[in-house]
């Protein structure tokens, strides 16, 4: 789900960039996050996600492979970071997620009965879910791909902040805004959805570029501080907390400028909250993370791109050489742009 900050992100804050402008930069994905998005965008009409002839999911892998060949064309130094076991805080959220999916599949199954394309897609859309398989099946192909990745102990987003404020990234990517909250400098959106997409539940398309959310200028135009930022998305409701129904990003803003802390709000609006708060904070500011990582790139093996989607996911061949040739010419025309600019 992730904490609902956009009403409140100040348009200062915001930065509309290319692609082309993270050449040379680490940017430390969210990779649970981007391959959801994945598995409920590449989908066929009726809403079936892409897979192989064993049945078995391949639209994460597809969005993955052509994705990551784009980003390493472009010179951005992409590092995958994997979700590890979720805190038991989160626990209510796993569970209710669980439950909206198996509802979702029922209505999928109801409206595949009847031939409702419109209904089956929004259902099926809803039911996805991310198995260990394909987590697995990912984690070969950033191998193969010579892409590093980190195998967090807890919540990823939580893991990209923690290398991002370290240095060791210059930002977070997701869709979400949770790595603010765990004082990631800058959040990257967009990067597993740019260009044309059709707007949920609409029949109207909108151009999506990726854009890059300054934590600081947010705090410094709302002037508050990254607590105050965490107490909010304890009214508003983020993946540890219910939060306050009523309450969105707007108001939960207007309430902790004037009270300062979620317990004053309470006491003032005469109402309970049923969360650990403390422990709630205490997972945004210490989270589980992990030191044990290394980051390299290194060429990518085309042999055992082919063998992993082709052989085994039963990707059309000639359209992953045709990937990987026209990859590997734009690496060329790069570098020799390169070699021209040292020249002059």
């Amino acid at each position: 789900m992730g904490v609902k900050l956009s009403d409140i992100v100040p348009r200062e804050a915001v930065e509309e960039i290319e692609l082309k402008d993270l050449r040379g930069r680490v940017i430390a994905i969210d990779c649970f996050n981007m391959l959801y998005q994945f598995i409920t965008i590449i989908r066929g009409p009726d809403g079936r996600p892409l897979s192989d002839r064993r049945g078995r999911v391949t639209s994460h892998l597809n969005g993955l492979f052509f994705r990551t060949l784009n980003y390493l064309a472009e010179g951005m130094l992409p590092v995958y970071v994997f979700d590890g076991r979720p805190p038991e805080l989160k626990r209510r959220t796993v569970e209710r997620r669980t439950a909206v999916r198996a509802e979702a599949m029922e209505e999928y199954k109801r409206a595949l009965e009847t031939g409702d394309l419109e209904a089956m897609r929004k259902y099926s859309v809803r039911a996805a879910s991310l198995e260990e398989y394909m987590v697995e099946g990912s984690i070969r192909l950033l191998e193969v791909m010579g892409v590093p990745y980190v195998l967090a102990p807890s919540e990823g987003e939580a893991q990209t902040a923690h290398m991002t404020r370290k240095g060791d990234a210059w930002a977070s990517a997701s869709q979400d805004y949770d790595s603010l909250l765990f004082g990631s400098p800058r959040l990257v959106k967009n990067l597993s959805i740019v260009g044309r997409r059709k707007l949920p539940g609409r029949r109207e398309y909108v151009e999506v570029v990726p854009e890059v959310i300054h934590l600081e200028r947010i705090l410094n135009k709302l002037s508050i501080r990254r607590e105050d930022l965490i107490e909010m998305s304890i009214l508003i409701g983020n993946d540890y907390c219910d939060g306050v129904k009523g309450i969105g990003p707007k108001r939960a803003y207007a309430l902790i400028r004037e009270h300062g802390r979620v317990e004053n709000v309470l006491h003032a609006l005469g109402i309970e909250l049923e969360c650990d708060l403390e422990a709630v904070r205490e997972a945004f500011t210490s989270p589980n993370v992990t030191e044990n990582y290394k980051l390299g790139w290194r060429d990518v093996d085309e042999e055992g791109v082919v063998d992993l989607l082709c052989e085994e996911h039963d990707f059309s061949e000639d359209r992953v050489r045709k990937a990987l040739e026209e990859y590997a010419a734009r690496i060329r025309s790069s570098r020799q742009e390169r070699r021209l600019d040292e020249w002059f």
